[in-house]
């Protein structure tokens, strides 16, 4: 009889170790659907983040965000789908979101001072500039100062942030020509002038720097083409440029010759030139 409870109490013994082991199983499959799950989840947002339509984008975070309010990579996802879509002023909306949440940062800060930026918000995007710890050190930060203190007219501060942002980047040809878009509109045309070359030495796709070279040039009396290079239509726009700038200085002749050879020299029509120089030969 004791026998026989003997082997009643392993079977039991095996049988609960048996659900056990059965449970602990399903468990670990559990676990690893789940964890697969988030990887899927992770790719899918980066996909969206980087070759999916930004309005569709926008449509899929604005859904996710909806079901998991406290997530704030999600929230994070949305701002920078609005921001890619160009719908400036809600992308200010969901990085200001981002600030307020649990495991914000101060580079969530940059961006919601760079959405404030495009979105025409010059006075509270410096208000949370100047919420970043100076020790936050990036070349994003330091461009958005630069531009902000454009705007206020801080021309020695801007001149210090342009500066330390080209330090903190390997492709500094962008704020190069910020920065001499700054010294343009300040009238120092030399020193404008010397940054839009370095710009294009920089990166020789800028054609916005090529354009603001001729004019910080046209500034100074003159209308010679820079050595830089150009396609037949950039060199064609160049110098419709220059012609436009020539009127401005009310150089009537030379902005005519500078139109006809713009005509002349761009491989399709170019109605802006011919509209201009119609004008000009009219008045």
């Amino acid at each position: 009889m004791r026998q026989q409870f003997l082997i009643m109490s392993l079977v039991t013994c095996g049988l609960i170790l048996s659900a056990c082991a059965k449970e602990t199983e399903e468990e670990k499959v559990e676990k690893t659907f789940q964890e697969v799950n988030v990887i899927d989840e992770t790719n899918l947002n980066e996909v969206l983040l980087t070759a999916a339509d930004p309005n569709e984008a926008v449509t899929y975070f604005q859904g996710a965000a909806a079901k998991n309010p406290g997530r704030i990579d999600l929230q994070r996802g949305l701002a920078i789908s609005l921001a890619r879509a160009k719908r400036t002023t809600e992308a200010a909306a969901a990085w200001k979101k981002v600030t307020t949440m649990k495991g914000s940062a101060s580079v969530d800060r940059v961006e919601y001072a760079d959405a404030l930026v495009r979105a025409g918000n010059w006075t509270e995007a410096k208000k949370v500039l100047d919420s970043v710890p100076p020790t936050f050190e990036t070349f994003k930060r330091y461009r958005l100062e630069a531009v902000v203190a454009d705007s206020n007219q801080d021309w020695k501060r801007a001149d210090q942030f342009y500066e330390t942002a080209i330090g903190l980047t390997t492709r500094p040809g962008g704020v190069m020509n910020n920065w001499g878009y700054s010294k343009l509109t300040r009238g120092q045309y030399e020193e404008a002038e010397r940054l839009f070359a370095e710009a294009i030495r920089q990166d020789k796709s800028l054609f916005t720097a090529k354009n603001n070279l001729v004019l910080a040039r046209a500034a100074q009396g003159n209308y010679s083409m820079p050595v830089v290079p150009l396609t037949q239509a950039e060199r064609a726009m160049l110098l419709n440029t220059m012609g436009i700038s020539a009127v401005k200085q009310g150089d009537v002749t030379t902005a005519k010759n500078l139109f006809r050879e713009a005509i002349a020299t761009h491989p399709q029509h170019f109605e802006e030139a011919v509209r201009s120089l119609r004008a000009l030969e009219e008045a």
